[in-house]
């Protein structure tokens, strides 16, 4: 059904109303359709409360209304599309180092030339490699150890918090930099090929403690690395984890424009761009902006079906076999169909090896937030006590972006029992203020497990 064009001027409670009256649908059934109060919705539509894009969604699904009532609260196109700043000169380099205190906290201190130099010599003396040793294999020794060792730190990621892993990966990626200097030919190329993808896996480490200014520091710092190896498509990809950084900042426009930068580099291979169109449709699904978004989800499974995976270590995730797959659930959540976003999460996490802590938080997180906004809530509370183990083991800071939305999503039902047990610590291990909605739903039991 079509009700044609709404006057940009109608607020949202008009046009809700209007639409719910329109398909003959009452308050009640919207409450029960949307999982959000009765008493809430009819603020919503007498102006006395403010549409959220999620409530906004929800409530375009419930109605059929082919996104009339999601783009009236669809995010502001005002972000400016992000350029990369030039990479640092060698001065400013050498002076980031990662220093860790005793609380877990982390920082970059300044160290001068002198000093990064003999922290890159000690690298290289703990390897084993004497003096007696040619350069050209000393260079193999460190390329070869090296590889093997960030084979581990990968897997030390998914396991470990992100504070642990950081020291790990700065000290090889100096060391790598160092022995590229002195190279030639394809070893010289290998060593900065090297450094650079554990550059580019300290930016992601960076942004799982939450410092996103430094994640955006050691990926430029990739980039310049890559290119020093003769690749310029991390340069490219670096526009995939800037477009991520946008994502969680919930800013739609900006994560769709850096995302289709990165398609338009037809130098960058099939995977790096489709990785990046996969982030597209993630922006289109945040804006609301179905159509879109599938569009982007297709191209994003052709080009990652087509694309071949080279010598060293792969961009990207590396946990499931089709990454496509997950994204496609988040979108579904982000487009108010939270029910078919818990059920393809529950197909696609049967798949994903335990160990994979963090990968399990993450998804795990957003598969709670699934049932829970589906009205699931005992399942979604069982969903989020096993949530809370993964989150102490991986201390990420992205994670709790996604349980903060849980527990906002669950102080809608404080009344029900096993919200009122759980939430206290939800709050507690995601930083949320312990304050529940006004208008919150009416508990219902929910499905102990997944059909």
């Amino acid at each position: 059904m079509s009700l044609g064009a709404s006057d940009s001027s109608a607020s949202f409670g008009s046009q809700l109303r209007r639409w719910r009256v329109a398909v003959d649908v009452s308050l009640a059934e919207l409450a029960r359709r949307t999982h959000y109060s009765k008493g809430y919705l009819s603020k919503l539509e007498t102006g006395a409360r403010p549409p959220t894009s999620g409530v906004a969604r929800r409530c375009d699904v419930a109605l059929n209304a082919e996104g009339a009532l999601a783009e009236l609260v669809s995010p502001p196109d005002t972000a400016e599309p992000w350029s990369m700043a030039p990479v640092m000169n060698d001065r400013e380099e050498l002076l980031w180092t990662l220093t860790m205190g005793t609380n877990g906290s982390a920082w970059f201190p300044p160290m001068d030339r002198q000093e990064a130099l003999t922290a890159g010599a000690v690298s290289l003396l703990a390897l084993g490699l004497g003096t007696t040793q040619s350069p050209r294999v000393q260079q193999e020794v460190v390329l070869a150890t090296f590889a093997d060792v960030f084979t581990q730190i990968r897997v030390l990621g998914q396991q470990a918090s992100p504070h642990v892993v950081l020291p790990t990966l700065i000290a090889p990626t100096r060391t790598l930099q160092q022995v590229a200097a002195t190279a030639t030919g394809r070893r010289r190329s290998d060593c900065y090929l090297l450094a650079s993808r554990y550059a580019e896996y300290a930016g992601w480490m960076a942004q799982e403690a939450g410092q996103d200014t430094a994640a955006l520091w050691w990926t430029e710092k990739a980039v310049a690395l890559a290119a020093a190896g003769g690749d310029r498509e991390l340069a490219t990809y670096a526009l995939v984890r800037r477009a991520l950084v946008s994502l969680y900042a919930g800013d739609a426009l900006q994560t769709i424009t850096l995302a289709r930068r990165a398609q338009e580099d037809r130098a960058a291979g099939a995977r790096v761009r489709g990785l990046a169109a996969q982030r597209e449709a993630q922006g289109h699904a945040l804006a609301g902006a179905e159509s879109d978004c599938r569009r982007a989800l297709d191209r994003a499974t052709g080009l990652l079906d087509e694309a071949t995976t080279g010598p060293g270590p792969v961009l990207g995730s590396t946990t499931v076999s089709n990454p496509v797959s997950l994204s496609t659930a988040w979108c579904l959540y982000d487009l108010g169909r939270p029910a078919k976003a818990a059920a393809l999460l529950d197909r696609e996490l049967r798949t994903v090896q335990p160990s994979a802590h963090r990968f399990q938080a993450r998804w795990g997180a957003r598969r709670a937030l699934a049932y829970a906004a589906s009205g699931e809530i005992d399942y979604a509370c069982t969903l989020s006590r096993n949530l809370l183990n993964a989150l102490t083991i991986t201390d990420s800071a992205t994670v709790r972006a996604d349980v903060r939305a849980l527990a906002r999503t669950l102080a809608r039902w404080l009344t029900h029992p096993p919200v009122r047990q759980l939430y206290p610590e939800l709050a507690e291990r995601s930083g949320s203020e312990r304050i529940a909605e006004p208008d919150a739903a009416a508990a219902r039991p929910g499905r102990v497990g997944p059909a």
